[in-house]
């Protein structure tokens, strides 16, 4: 029963990260909205709703736990990160070099942490992210724009120590909260020196992606963290870009095509392959 229920949370939790990008991008598409007032106004919103939560359960929020300012930089790194490198990267290539760098950087930190990493977990990883390149690499593409590259490794990185952070934490809620609300000083001089527009529809989509799907969405996934390894939860989030173009094809009625098919069945199989060790020993 709790394994189904941690299944179901960090399933919750891919949904809302697959939802976070694609908020991201429809707030970016024109210019009409920078990508510095967009990661303002999300971390704004991240820490406003947050902290009023913290405040209608009556706790205090732990500002000066130990760790703190690590949190604090690993998420404005990924955030300031992520929204800049879409001003010059296609979507597809931008969501590889993202997941690609988390995979990396938690499997690094599994072994700094001197986890178990079975070598069917390795197996799978590297098929699942084969899965994302047939869906997810532009046919015929030209290679991605170098900066924008470079800025999505940082946020890879900066998601990946996020992440490696979260697995120590016994306040979900309250690391979050602090981290958002410490974290937005950060945004706001970034805008102040790199200025851009805001449109209301940016900032609806900003203030969404702030408060439930980064906000929300992050804090559950720290109440999930501390009971996965680095690992599972590395490759637990190759499902993310795949949720995404699934959402699509249901939202929006865009067709189903053979890529996304095969493409769905590796990413599927290397999770699948990736957990089966994982099932076994908690069986």
């Amino acid at each position: 029963m709790a394994s189904m229920r941690l299944f179901l949370l960090t399933t919750l939790v891919m949904v809302a990260f697959a939802a976070n990008s694609v908020l991201n991008r429809m707030a970016l598409t024109g210019d009409e909205t920078g990508p510095a007032a967009f990661a303002m106004v999300r971390l704004a919103a991240g820490a406003f709703f947050l902290l009023a939560l913290i405040r209608l359960q009556k706790k205090s929020v732990p500002w000066r736990a130990y760790g703190r300012v690590w949190g604090v930089l690993a998420l404005a790194l990924y955030v300031l990160g992520f929204s800049f490198s879409y001003v010059s990267l296609q979507a597809g290539v931008g969501a590889l070099i993202l997941f690609g760098g988390v995979q990396i950087t938690m499997f690094a930190g599994a072994l700094w942490l001197r986890e178990p990493v079975p070598l069917a977990r390795w197996i799978g990883a590297g098929v699942a992210f084969g899965g994302l390149v047939v869906l997810l690499w532009p046919t015929g593409a030209s290679p991605p724009d170098l900066v924008g590259a470079i800025l999505m490794a940082a946020a890879a990185f900066g998601w990946g120590i996020y992440s490696l952070l979260g697995r120590g934490t016994v306040d979900p809620l309250g690391a979050t909260g602090a981290n958002f609300a410490l974290a937005l000083p950060l945004g706001v001089a970034c805008y102040l020196i790199l200025p851009d527009g805001l449109t209301l529809r940016g900032a609806l989509l900003a203030g969404l992606s702030g408060a439930v799907t980064s906000g929300a969405g992050y804090a559950l996934w720290y109440s999930v963290l501390p009971r996965l390894q680095s690992s599972v939860a590395a490759v637990a989030q190759l499902t993310v870009p795949l949720i995404a173009v699934a959402g699509g094809l249901v939202l929006l009625n865009e067709p189903l095509s053979l890529r996304f098919a095969f493409a769905a069945a590796l990413v599927i199989s290397g999770v699948g392959l990736s957990l089966w060790r994982t099932g076994q020993k908690a069986q």
